[in-house]
């Protein structure tokens, strides 16, 4: 085994660790050791990944060291703190994979695929199916219902790889997703800015939640189009992929016991991490992949099968980490651009630019500027939450003379869309850590005509309850 290997799943495994030990621990020298691996991880990275695949990473960091250096302030502090920006993300992605060690363990979802084969023999039912699923996970899971939901997917459709079929895949979580933080409570953006602005929370959810509906059917619309661009017949595969699965399916009587089962096991870890949100004072991103661990290790135990846990931990330690050096890499550097980038209130300055223009232009509708702030933030590694902070703090001590429930839903669809877009914000880099797929493409280059159709639905919604 290759010594960089070796030092690479060694570092990626303590940097993991050392996220939930800082996050309970207020150590300071742990938080310093903390940061030293996730330099090491970046240069260890370099070293691992071939040179193209490390441009993105390296100009990441080098924009965030640049930035630091120009803008001053204590360099070694604010470098620790982005070289730990994204460990929360990391901690989250190195334990998702549990979920799938449990999925492998039985065939659940071949079983589930042969009692609804009926209901998803087309690629647009199927894409609708993805879509639903995922917008009901993201009320749990927030974007940690992209990884989780693209081991699921990936699972069914295993046998199928280019381009097209993770465009197919890809948007279907994307698009979902961001269509959640139109309206979902449990997404912080969301409830920041209804909390944040005084706006009635049941006109805020109900407005966002129809035109997120309506944003689903465009979306799968959308995969029409999509499908015929790239030439592919891809219910064909999928129905290929179904009668795959069929052929080693269980008898009816099994296949309604596993589904059953599958569906305790859902709502037993996804109804745990809620309940225990609303029970105990911790933040998701750390909920999450402890209620995982204990969840899968349960689960092992109860099925009798501690062997097979562990030899899963093996396999994934040995072959599984060091093949997630450039993901890992990638969120490590992002978060010392983005660290780098909220020290220099870039945000603010944008804020009272745009209302130095409207001051010259009386006239200018300040509702259809709203949403392209976030965006551009957004491009710039801003999150929806660190963006929303920012503007909708601001807004609240100002006075717009619109409703503010049309105020949140300019920002949130701001929001999704940055989501849609932005190759440096969580969910398209989480996206990219499952498929392999850049940012870019995952972001920009799959959804730009999709976040335009979407920013041009909310404007027409604003506009006419602006009128009205």
């Amino acid at each position: 085994m290759n010594v960089v290997t070796r030092g690479l799943r060694l570092v990626i495994s303590a940097y993991a660790l050392l996220y939930f030990v800082t996050y309970f621990f207020d150590i300071r020298s742990l938080e310093i050791v903390h940061a030293i691996l996730g330099f090491m991880l970046l240069v260890l990275a370099v070293v691992h990944v071939k040179i193209r695949y490390i441009k993105l990473p390296l100009f990441l960091f080098l924009t965030g060291f640049t930035i630091m250096i120009v803008s001053g302030g204590p360099f070694l502090e604010n470098m620790a703190s982005g070289l730990r920006q994204m460990s929360n993300i990391i901690g989250l992605l190195a334990v998702v994979p549990a979920i799938g060690w449990v999925l492998r363990s039985e065939p659940y979802i071949e079983d589930i695929i042969g009692l609804a084969h009926n209901f998803l023999n087309t690629s647009r039912k199927f894409y609708f199916g993805v879509l639903s699923f995922t917008h009901i996970i993201s009320y749990f899971l927030l974007f940690g219902a992209i990884p989780m939901m693209y081991q699921f997917v990936d699972e069914i459709l295993k046998n199928q790889r280019g381009e097209a079929w993770e465009n197919f895949k890809g948007t279907a979580l994307l698009r979902s997703f961001a269509l959640s933080t139109l309206w979902v409570i449990s997404i912080p953006s969301f409830a920041y800015a209804v909390e944040a602005l005084n706006a009635s929370l049941p006109i805020a959810i109900l407005q966002g939640f129809l035109l997120a509906m309506a944003g689903l059917l465009i979306a799968v619309t959308f995969s029409y189009f999509e499908e015929k661009k790239y030439g592919i017949d891809l219910t064909a595969e999928i129905q290929n992929e179904i009668e795959t699965v069929l052929k080693t399916a269980s008898d009816r009587k099994i296949q309604k016991q596993r589904t059953k089962e599958f569906g305790f096991l859902f709502i037993t870890l996804f109804g745990t991490i809620f309940l225990m949100y609303e029970m105990i004072n911790l933040e998701l991103m750390i909920l999450i992949p402890i209620v995982i661990v204990i969840w899968a290790g349960i689960y092992f135990l109860i099925k009798k099968r501690p062997a097979l846990l562990m030899s899963e931990i093996k396999e994934y330690y040995q072959n599984g980490l060091a093949g997630k050096a450039y993901q890992f890499s990638v969120l490590t550097s992002a978060g010392v651009m983005i660290h780098s980038l909220n020290q220099t209130g870039v945000g603010t300055v944008i804020i009272d630019g745009v209302y130095a223009f409207q001051e010259v232009l009386p006239f200018f509708n300040m509702l259809y500027f709203l949403p392209l702030i976030i965006i551009i933030l957004g491009f710039m590694g801003l999150g929806p939450l660190t963006v929303m902070v920012l503007v909708a703090g601001i807004l609240e001590s100002i006075s717009l003379p619109y409703p503010p429930e049309l105020i949140v839903l300019a920002v949130t669809s701001g929001s999704a869309i940055s989501i849609l877009l932005s190759p440096l914000i969580m969910p398209v880099i989480v996206l990219s850590a499952a498929n392999g797929v850049s940012p870019f493409k995952n972001g920009l280059r799959f959804n730009y005509k999709f976040a335009l159709v979407l920013y041009v639905l909310v404007q027409i919604y604003v506009q006419w309850m602006v009128i009205v």
